[in-house]
């Protein structure tokens, strides 16, 4: 374990958590597809998760008490299994804390708050198709790559399509 490792500190996101939120989903969309996603529409999106937990909920990962890092779980009921598929969205760890275990303390987490809570069959999330990195991580956490092929057709005309 490494001294980062250590120190991080995982807990569930409040609203005075929002900013933080924001900037690091700003940041991921420019990171990860070179889009600037408008703030307004971004901070409403955030908060709408705090105004309904069936939207989801956040965590927080804090190393030394500075936010580096969170993510957010939404649910997709699975008439199959009888119930949910917790899905791992908005993953996002500050460039220097990376590679420092923030994200495996935030896994973990999710991880045991899934398997204690009835009615939740795993979890799942999706990576983009050239990020080898991640898709590494995921494998080191025991996830595999599911057998789907994700499609979507955007409906919002202030977000351009998703590559």
């Amino acid at each position: 374990m490494s001294q980062t490792e250590n120190r991080v500190v995982v807990r569930a996101a409040t609203r005075a958590d929002i900013d933080a939120i924001v900037a690091f989903n700003a940041a991921m969309a420019m990171e990860t597809e070179s889009k600037m996603l408008p703030p307004d529409i971004l901070r409403a999106g955030v908060d709408a998760v705090f105004a309904d937990p069936r939207r989801g909920f956040y965590r927080v990962a804090e190393v030394d008490g500075v936010v580096a890092g969170c993510l957010m779980i939404t649910f997709e009921w699975s008439d199959w299994r009888n119930g949910d598929w917790w899905w791992l969205q908005s993953v996002y760890v500050k460039p220097e804390f990376r590679r420092c275990g923030v994200f495996r303390a935030l896994y973990d987490d999710i991880e045991r708050a899934a398997q204690s809570t009835p009615g939740v069959v795993g979890v799942r999330l999706y990576v983009e198709k050239e990020n080898r990195r991640a898709q590494n991580t995921y494998a080191s956490l025991g996830m595999h790559e599911a057998d789907y092929l994700m499609y979507a057709k955007n409906f919002d005309p202030r977000i351009a399509q998703s590559r």
